[in-house]
């Protein structure tokens, strides 16, 4: 029934100043933008070994959502936790849980981006030894 993570939106008063945000965060330029009067209400990025896409949301659009970071935590897979939580928190981005072991080869973390939104992180060995086993690495 469920085949994969397609999109996951964030949302953001300021939709240019995100994008910055994630460009420089992710490293590539989002590949799809949605403009009203020539201005982005809602951009894509692809990102990641299955080219899962991050969205960026004007907030005027985000029914139902308070001041509040609310719904499921999404992570997403890092190679080097420490260092992704240190570069996150280095662009601006607040703590909202430091890292956490919950056994071996599988910590998380996450924080708020200027934004609002709660950015999950996660080194899971799981993941390597499924990309291992797709990639034949």
């Amino acid at each position: 029934m469920l085949r994969g993570l397609t999109t996951v939106n964030f949302f953001a008063d300021d939709v240019p100043a995100a994008v910055a945000w994630y460009t420089e965060l992710l490293g590539v330029e989002p590949y799809f933008a949605r403009p009203v009067d020539g201005t982005p209400v809602y951009v894509e990025f692809r990102i990641g070994d299955y080219q899962h896409e991050l969205g960026i949301l004007d907030s005027r659009f985000a029914v139902g959502r308070t001041d509040k970071a609310v719904g499921p935590m999404t992570y997403w897979a890092v190679d080097d936790l420490e260092a992704s939580f240190q570069r996150l928190r280095d662009m601006g981005a607040t703590v909202h849980q430091k890292p956490i072991e919950h056994g071996p080869g599988f910590v998380t973390a996450s924080v708020y981006d200027p934004f609002g939104n709660v950015l999950g992180i996660m080194f899971n060995e799981h993941y390597l030894n499924i990309l291992a086993a797709r990639t034949g690495a």
